[in-house]
Order: structure tokens, then sequence, then C-alpha cells
């Protein structure tokens, strides 16, 4: 089903290319080079960049204080489910100009949800089936699929937690399907964000017993992927607030606590959003770096937020530092296949005529393509290395390798420092000359 007179939803835009650093073209790669070898392997390779239908697709430029703004020629009418198919259509000629091999998607972004359970199942079969006849010709193949279990309002108290058990059961028939789907449609994973799964006030909260019952939702999730055959990689999205108070999924450190805490640790790793982090008062390259070093590091969302504003305005990444520092930590723990870097981005209010979804992407994925360029630089020259080693030197001489092998107690390190007297003195910290150094590749 394509638009009326079988037009294109981007006239005029062709395929985005790589044409470098020194091209005066904005609707072009001036860094992404997608067979460019960086560390051994393409660009490509190291992003897997997906697009999120979600708010590409579906978001509209609404606010709590304005009506929607967005020009999107192609919500002309019909049926709710024509409209889906529809835009189908118009996701995959975006896609496919814009050269990514992947996509991410809810289930209600992609099909409406219905007036009973069977109907909305009936929608997103019909739906996937069109999803699937395009991959099968693009190329494009499916990242993560999850289930939005925010939006409506019988999820008003959450889903897994929430306080009635009919909405529990609801949201694990709906999860059933999403997971089913993600499998017809060979996706990589399958994400679970707790949106609402948290709480505004604890006097009317058993918090034990809701988190007690995310875990038992997790576990028939993995159960049933299992038994139909779905090999795929889970993930956890750590989120702390917004739009409850606290929500379980804090951030990466609780979540791994809770994963450990209910045995899902050997079936979910971590999908991290850098707008979550910030929101949890963690810069990104912390929340990767702790999952990288517990061995939980996944796939990740690549946004950004404004500094001035106090919540997920999930902004397009063009900081380069950032890009930096997620790149660095991302070949420092050998990358993230099966997981990607998917756009959990939106363009503004403001940016309202369908050929700003290109520049935004394209900003994206020049600012990452910088970034793994910058951090491979780092990595070949191996200054920062050096720099780091030197301050931990003493963790390579005989007292600290026989601490970090565990062959020292309290007891024998009174004696050594009651026959030294006292500790050596410690060496300048040096965080000027850190970060003077990584100003030197940027």
């Amino acid at each position: 089903m394509a638009l009326p007179g079988g037009s294109e939803a981007f006239p005029g835009i062709e395929r985005i290319r790589y044409e470098g650093p020194a091209t005066k073209t904005m609707l072009a790669f001036r860094h992404y080079d997608a067979d460019a070898i960086v560390e051994g392997q393409p660009m490509r390779d190291h992003f897997r960049f997906a697009v999120s239908y979600w708010h590409t697709f579906r978001g509209t430029g609404s606010d709590p204080f304005g009506a929607p703004t967005m020009i999107r020629p192609w919500e002309i009418g019909g049926t709710d489910l024509e409209a889906a198919l529809r835009r189908v259509e118009v996701a995959f000629e975006f896609m496919e100009k814009l050269g990514v091999g992947f996509y991410c998607f809810h289930d209600r972004d992609v099909a409406p949800e219905g007036h009973s359970l069977s109907e909305s199942h009936r929608n997103l079969d019909t739906v996937a089936s069109a999803l699937a006849a395009h991959q099968q010709t693009s190329g494009i193949r499916l990242l993560w699929g999850t289930a939005n279990l925010f939006s409506h309002p019988r999820y008003v108290h959450g889903a897994a937690t929430s306080c009635n058990a009919d909405v529990f059961a609801f949201a694990a028939a709906q999860v059933k399907k999403a997971i089913e789907v993600t499998h017809a449609l060979g996706g990589q994973g399958y994400v679970f964000w707790g949106g609402r799964e948290g709480y505004q006030c604890l006097w009317n909260t058993d918090m034990k017993r809701e988190i007690d019952h995310l875990a038992r939702f997790m576990h028939m999730a993995v159960d049933h992927a299992r038994k139909i055959g779905f090999e795929g990689q889970f993930y956890f999205e750590p989120k702390p607030r917004e739009p409850t108070k606290h929500q379980y999924d804090y951030d990466c450190a609780a979540c791994i606590n809770f994963l450990r805490a209910y045995g899902l640790e050997k079936h979910v790793k971590m999908n991290i959003e850098t707008n979550h982090a910030t929101l949890a008062g963690h810069e990104m390259q912390h929340e990767l770096e702790y999952a990288g070093m517990q061995g939980f590091l996944g796939s990740i969302d690549a946004n950004t937020g404004d500094p001035l504003l106090g919540w997920d305005t999930d902004q397009f990444p063009t900081d380069i530092y950032l890009t930096t520092r997620i790149m660095l930590t991302l070949l420092k723990y050998g990358g993230i296949a099966p997981g990607g870097v998917n756009f959990d981005a939106k363009v503004r209010r403001e940016s309202f005529e369908p050929v700003d979804l290109f520049h935004a992407h394209i900003g994206g994925m020049d600012a990452f393509a910088r970034g793994l360029k910058i951090a491979a630089q780092i990595r070949a020259d191996g200054t920062l290395q050096r720099l780091l080693d030197e301050r931990y030197a003493s963790w390579s001489g005989p007292l600290g390798r026989r601490i970090e092998a565990g062959s020292e107690s309290f007891e024998s390190l009174e004696r050594e420092m009651l026959a030294k007297g006292d500790s050596t003195p410690c060496s300048s910290g040096r965080q000027e000359l850190f970060e003077n150094l990584i100003n030197t590749y940027l």
C-alpha cells in the first residue's frame, strides 16, 4: 500500500552517500563511511545503526502545551490498520535511503490496538506480514522488538508490577505475542522497558511484591521464548523516573542487582540510553562502563538530553565528546553485537518537515562515526592507557599483585605497614592533563 499514485514519501531525496569531510552537501555523510575499516571491521558493523519506529514514524510533535506540528503527507486517513500498512512503506523508503541496516519497534507503534486482545493480535500479524515482505526485499533487519506496556489506561498502575492481577495477565499475553512476532521477523533481541513499573507513593505500594512479580513476569517471558525457539538476546533498559516517581529499573547497577537476585543474569543484558543515564545522575560512559565490567553490556539507545531541562528530551546526539566516550567503552569491551546503536531520538517539535528526519539521523550517524575514529586513534596511540597505567603503577608491584591475587589479609597488610611505618606518597591525579590529552584528538 503506497501513497496515492505510487508516489514517494520523500520525493527528491536520493540514497544518502558518504562524500567526506569537505562536502558541502547537507544530505550526505561526512564521516560515516559504512565500508571503512576501523580496528579490523567495517564501520557498519561497529554501530549496527537502527531507526526507532516510534519517534521517527509515529512522532507527531505534540507536547503538554501544544498540538501536533509534524507535516507527514502519508498520514492521509483511512482506517487505523490501513494507515499502519502505509507507514510500513514510508518506513522502509526512509531506511533504505538513509542506508541503515536495522530498525526497532514497540508492538503498538507498528500496529493499532484493537477493541479486544484478539483484534490487536490480528492487527499485529497483518502488519508483521508487510514488515517481513519489506525486510526480504530490502535486507533491513529487526534489531529488537518490544511491547508498549505503558500508554494504555489499563497500565495506569504498571504492567508486570500492577496491583491488578488481570492487568498482569493481559500484559503477559501482549508480551507473548510481541516475542512471537519478533521471532517471526528474525529479530535479534527483545527489550524489557518498564515505563510504569515503579511507584508514585510508597504508602500505597508493596514494593517487594511488585518486584517479585516483575521477576516472575521476566522468567515467564524467557521460558516462552525458549519454548518457541527464540534465541535472541533479552535486554533490560534502565530508567530512573518519568513518568513514575521511582522506577524499579533505575540504573544499570539496580538492574544488574535485580537480575542476579532473581536468577535472570544468564538471560538478560542491558540496553542503555544516554538520556536515561543522565536522569539517574550518571554519564552515559559510567553506565556503559558499569555494564561492561559486569559482563552485561548489550545494546544502546543513542540520544542526548538538554542540560537545562530535567526530563527525557530524546534529542539526536551531535556531541563528539559524548560519542567518543561511548565508542571508547564499546571498543574496550569488544563491541555490542548482536545489539546495536538505535536512535531512540526525535526531531524537535519545531523541525516539522519530513526532510528533517534525514538531517537528524545523518548528524547522529556522523557524530558516532567521528567518535569511533577518534576512539580508535586514542587506543592506537596508547598515551591515555600509559597515563592510566602510571597512575595505578603500585598495583603492578609485588604488594599490589599479592592483594589482587587474594593472597593478603588484614593481618599481613598490618605487618607490612608496621614495618614500613607509613604508605608511600600518592602521585597526582592529573585530571587536567587527562582532559587536555583528549582535547588533542578532537
